[in-house]
């Protein structure tokens, strides 16, 4: 029997947390993980030397559920944050959580929260946040012994307040990351890093940064959550290519998208400074924003200029099909959609 949604006011909803009924809990411990359960305990008790609060022995991932057109709830792709969290893991000497596991812990969390999952057409999504970290005390500078790994469910609107209205970027004196430093994993410490950067752009009016290489200072990166794409005059599109970038789940979605379903051409490479205002349209992609445009760019007094108004003709495009795809409204690519058992 279908359950009825909570009574919320879903178009309402900010990107923040609430809590919802239940979340997942695994622990790690004498070489291997238990078998894992639903918890209604938001709470977490844990050592003060912990790993996590001693180092920063944290990784996580985000991804989504929705309500398609049809009534089904889905989620988008979250093989791939299995896998990219495995990847994280082994960076940070982090035990991976089993892959296939850790799709069937999405699929346990999204169930037992179902009510929680915002209607279709309704602009919202239940947001979930897997996450592990040290758990166990830690002194000397090397890696926990104990871990935990977990899984909350938190209904959001927009992450940026102005959902798809056009957003300024600035290129900030800070650094993001460092060369063959954890820039490609999603470890708790980079976001940590950004902290400052992000608030110090929000106190002068811009909505976030836009960094670069830490190396050379001449090439594009990502913001602090999310990665970048380009058009060109061609209707080219293009993202930046670097080691220190986190792979984006959204970004390499987009981009078979703009192949598969749009004829477009595309391009991974380096993206030089100097060449921005040589492209027509510019957006952020990840996870919590999908798809940001950008109306402009701000480098150290220099306005690089794109709409402002609204969101360009290929950015939209991009847009509505993966939009589409995710609430079942396109034939998604194989493997793409994994349907929610109610």
């Amino acid at each position: 029997m279908l359950k009825t949604k909570k009574n919320i006011d879903w178009s309402s909803l900010s990107f923040g947390y609430v809590k919802t009924d239940f979340r997942y809990v695994s622990n790690y411990k004498d070489g291997k993980w238990d078998e894992g359960y639903l918890s209604r305990d938001s709470e977490i008790t844990i050592s003060e030397s912990a790993g996590v609060l001693q180092y920063a022995q944290t990784c996580f991932e985000g991804l989504k559920a929705y309500t398609t057109v049809d009534g089904n709830v889905v989620c988008f792709r979250p093989d791939l944050n299995a896998k990219r969290m495995a990847d994280s893991c082994r960076r940070l000497e982090m035990p991976v959580f089993p892959e296939e596991k850790f799709v069937e812990a999405i699929s346990q969390v999204v169930k037992a929260n179902i009510e929680w999952v915002p209607p279709y057409g309704s602009g919202a999504t239940l947001y979930l946040r897997p996450y592990m970290f040290g758990s166990s005390a830690v002194i000397g500078v090397k890696p926990a012994e104990e871990y935990q790994f977990r899984i909350f469910a938190t209904p959001v609107g927009p992450y940026f307040k102005g959902g798809v209205k056009p957003i300024t970027l600035r290129v900030p004196d800070f650094d993001r990351a460092a060369p063959r430093g954890t820039g490609h994993v999603k470890a708790g410490l980079n976001y940590a890093m950004s902290l400052h950067a992000i608030v110090d752009a929000h106190n002068q009016g811009y909505n976030e940064n836009m960094y670069l290489d830490s190396a050379t200072r001449t090439k594009v990166e990502e913001t602090g959550g999310a990665n970048i794409i380009f058009i060109t005059d061609d209707n080219k599109v293009v993202t930046p290519k670097s080691d220190t970038i986190l792979p984006s789940i959204t970004r390499r979605s987009l981009m078979y998208v703009a192949q598969k379903y749009l004829g477009l051409e595309t391009e991974e490479r380096p993206v030089f400074v100097d060449e921005l205002k040589e492209f027509k349209e510019c957006a952020l992609c990840g996870t919590a924003a999908v798809l940001s445009p950008v109306g402009e760019i701000v480098n150290h007094g220099e306005h690089i200029l794109f709409d402002k108004e609204n969101m360009g003709e290929i950015t939209k495009k991009l847009y509505d099909t993966l939009l589409g795809i995710q609430m079942g409204e396109i034939e998604p690519p194989e493997g793409w959609i994994k349907v929610i058992e109610q």
